[in-house]
């Protein structure tokens, strides 16, 4: 009977260590997230400011956009794809800028012809 009552406390305190272990781990996981990853919030911001630029690359009189890719994280956007001129690529750089919500432009465009 002795015994019996010994273990328990053991079991108990042995239990409750484990199970605070696996919280830390599990807490240590979470915040130890890669770079690569984003939130819901940061996938919805990014994936607006994705649409603003597209559409602004579009509803430009002077530019052809339909060759120009669009990525956005982190609320910095990446610019792809195709133009006609070097005017076009560096048009389009300025329209991306200029649209609320992105942090910095990379413009990856390539003139067609060079």
């Amino acid at each position: 009977m002795t015994t019996t009552r010994m273990k328990s406390p053991l079991l108990r305190n042995g239990c409750a260590l484990l199970a605070s272990s696996v919280a830390v781990v599990a807490m240590i996981a979470g915040c130890a997230a890669t770079p690569t990853q984003e939130s819901t919030g940061e996938y919805l911001d990014n994936s607006m400011i994705t649409a603003k630029v597209k559409t602004a690359l579009i509803n430009d009189e002077n530019l052809r956009a339909g060759n120009i890719s669009v990525a956005t994280y982190k609320g910095k956007v990446q610019l792809s794809g195709f133009a006609a001129s070097e005017t076009d690529k560096r048009r389009a750089e300025v329209i991306a800028k200029d649209v609320e919500g992105v942090k910095s432009v990379t413009n990856g465009i390539e003139v067609k012809g060079k």
